[in-house]
């Protein structure tokens, strides 16, 4: 089993070359003198090992994972598979340089592209990778091999792998050394499939670091009350929210004054998108509430009802509020009751459906659009016509879709013109 195993995840390696990387490491410890003199028992117990060499070995019932644990337990490079305990009979040699681990066999693939087809990628998958990131066409085949398999003992495989390499071009030139990182994740996410999802959701997860990046940030949350299960939920949902978070004490004192207890399900929401958003961008678009009237507080427990707040640009805020106050001539507190006004979109819907209720009460029809404003704006398109316009003679119908579509393709002054400034993350 490991015989076909490693056979499938691993390169080719000259034997000469492994006899002498042997012959150099010993070189390196002994003088040629007492090199002479020095037996293969004496070199093992100089690397620590146990007396009996016998123990250094595994058999063809051992998987991969156990074999290279093993390796790393007994501070070897190399380990000999025997078929049995019974039969010691030598299969193969197997050894390792740094992350790379290696077999002396044949039937090994030729090229990246072969090994690709090893795990499980089609030919559309692997045109899908090289154009994605051409240098791995030329990728050596040992390190390219170590990677792909310690991705498989996470259940990485063709499909899975595309969509980690679309994500993250330069993935498997990083180094994936992480055996502590793999078995943090398996704890807290609690099964293998679990972690399959989130890395390929998120590779950075492989790559970010782990004791200066990951741990800190998933310690934050959990400090400030969020579940282990509602904060997985986040990960999965946001897949850059390690990457973003930071908790000043500015910013713990905005989670605190909104007023959302920790056992709401609203909690986790506020809690994440205040972490991964900019303190000065908060700032803002606090101050841009203000200005319609609206104290600190009242802004805080705004968005601790509807945290999707932090996510509205400064713009589309100002342009939905001074409609709303100047040609719906409803109080700016409106929004505080009925948030979806400010996330409808003004040019495709606010201002078409309040022209249309107009020229509904101009027209004497009904039924009116005036006590059901709201309700209105949250209608789908078809729905909304079929209520308001549909339901009418033919005749009026069609002055009425007339006004409709008129108002509908007025168009933002200059908007095809303005430049939007990057200022990096959106919130």
């Amino acid at each position: 089993m490991i015989r076909n195993a490693m056979l499938k995840h691993v390169p080719l390696v000259n034997q000469s070359s492994m006899v002498s990387h042997l012959l150099s490491t010993v070189s390196s410890i002994h003088t040629e003198e007492h090199r002479k003199s020095t037996t293969i028992s004496d070199y093992v117990k100089e690397k620590g090992l146990c007396a009996d060499s016998s123990k250094i070995g595994c058999t063809t019932n051992s998987n991969v994972y156990d074999l290279v644990h093993s390796m790393t337990q007994l501070n070897v490079g190399a380990l000999v598979p025997i078929a049995s305990e019974d039969k010691k009979s030598a299969v193969e040699i197997i050894a390792e340089r740094g992350e790379e681990c290696v077999v002396l066999s044949d039937n090994l693939p030729k090229d990246s592209s072969s090994m690709f087809k090893q795990w499980g990628c089609s030919d559309d998958d692997i045109a899908q990778l090289f154009k994605r990131q051409p240098s791995l066409r030329e990728a050596r085949l040992d390190r390219l091999g170590a990677k792909l398999s310690t991705l498989s003992r996470l259940g990485i495989m063709g499909p899975d792998l595309v969509k980690v390499i679309n994500c993250r071009p330069r993935f498997l030139w990083r180094r994936l050394n992480f055996d502590e990182r793999i078995n943090y994740f398996l704890s807290f996410f609690g099964s293998k499939e679990m972690l399959r999802k989130a890395i390929v959701k998120n590779p950075s997860f492989l790559t970010h670091d782990f004791h200066n990046r990951i741990k800190p940030s998933i310690s934050l949350y959990e400090q400030l009350g969020i579940p282990r299960n509602d904060l997985i939920h986040m990960l999965m949902s946001h897949p850059t929210m390690i990457s973003r978070t930071s908790f000043e004490p500015e910013k713990v004192e905005y989670i605190h004054r909104t007023g959302v207890p920790t056992t709401s399900k609203m909690y986790k929401y506020v809690v994440t998108l205040i972490g991964i958003s900019r303190l000065e961008t908060i700032r803002e678009k606090m101050a841009n509430l203000e200005r319609f009237g609206f104290s600190e507080d009242e802004v805080l427990r705004f968005i601790g009802r509807s945290p999707l707040l932090l996510t509205l640009s400064v713009d589309k805020v100002q342009r939905n509020m001074t409609f709303i106050l100047a040609t719906m001539k409803t109080p700016a507190r409106a929004v505080l009751e009925y948030p979806h006004f400010l996330y409808c979109n003004l040019e495709a819907t606010m201002r078409p459906r309040i022209t249309l209720a107009a020229q509904i009460r101009d027209m004497g029809l009904q039924p009116q659009i005036d006590g059901t404003v709201y309700t209105a704006l949250r209608m789908t398109e078809k729905r909304f016509l079929k209520a308001y316009v549909s339901c009418h003679p033919k005749d009026v119908a069609e002055v009425l879709m007339e006004t409709y579509n008129h108002a509908k393709g007025i168009k933002r002054l200059a908007g095809g013109y303005k430049k939007m400034p990057r200022t990096g993350f959106p919130f």
